[in-house]
């Protein structure tokens, strides 16, 4: 029963993998992508709202409308067709420096459990912490290892690991790994409304961002 549940689990997160991966812009997406798409767009007369990157109704009403003029799935999803017959080169995330693609993702995934509904940088903070793990002597060495450490993330007991990937945190995962830490180095961080270790409470703090204290 337990090889059953274990291999149900595997298959879920594969499938929402694909899906993230292969939904390159949808009703939620932000960023340069969906500013180049609203464009090309208003340029082409389907679009006539702001350039604003938020991929909202009015955006999927557009991509829509153009895919059934285009003979594409009519789904409102930018994918790879759409941005092709758009004339838009799909962003790509494989600058991973010393980490997989693999690891990009299950960094993804991680910031998107432990930081929904954080800033921007609050969620680049919390993919920082994960690596400052890696390489902090207190902690595996493997970025896997780190993320499946026994006790170290809530969200692999709760279930929320399991949900899909915010498409910020795929963003927040790519600048973690570039270099980007908000957290100043912290290799701890928590939610004071939340936490009930003293433990975590003695710890240095070196910044708060969002609900998050972060600390040494």
């Amino acid at each position: 029963m337990r090889k059953f549940i274990y291999l149900m689990i595997v298959f879920l997160l594969v499938f929402s993998l694909a899906i993230s991966v292969s939904a390159l812009s949808r009703m939620g997406s932000m960023g340069q992508e969906v500013e180049k798409i609203q464009s090309v767009l208003l340029e082409w007369g389907y679009y006539k709202g702001a350039v604003d990157g938020i991929f909202g109704t009015n955006t999927r009403n557009a991509v829509i409308a153009f895919q059934k003029a285009n003979g594409l799935s009519a789904d409102g999803i930018v994918g790879e067709k759409t941005l092709a017959a758009l004339g838009i080169a799909a962003e790509t995330n494989d600058n991973y420096g010393n980490y997989s693609s693999s690891d990009y993702q299950l960094l993804a995934r991680i910031i998107s459990a432990e930081a929904r509904g954080e800033t921007y940088l609050g969620q680049v903070a919390v993919g920082a912490v994960v690596l400052n793990r890696v390489e902090h002597p207190s902690f595996p060495d493997t970025l896997s290892e780190v993320v499946y450490q026994r006790g170290a993330f809530s969200c692999l007991d709760d279930g929320q690991f399991y949900e899909p990937i915010s498409d910020t945190a795929y963003k927040a995962a790519r600048d973690a790994i570039n270099g980007l830490d908000p957290s100043g180095g912290a290799i701890y961080y928590y939610n004071p409304q939340k936490a009930t270790s003293k433990w975590i409470f003695s710890r240095p703090v070196i910044t708060v961002i969002g609900r998050h204290t972060f600390c040494s």
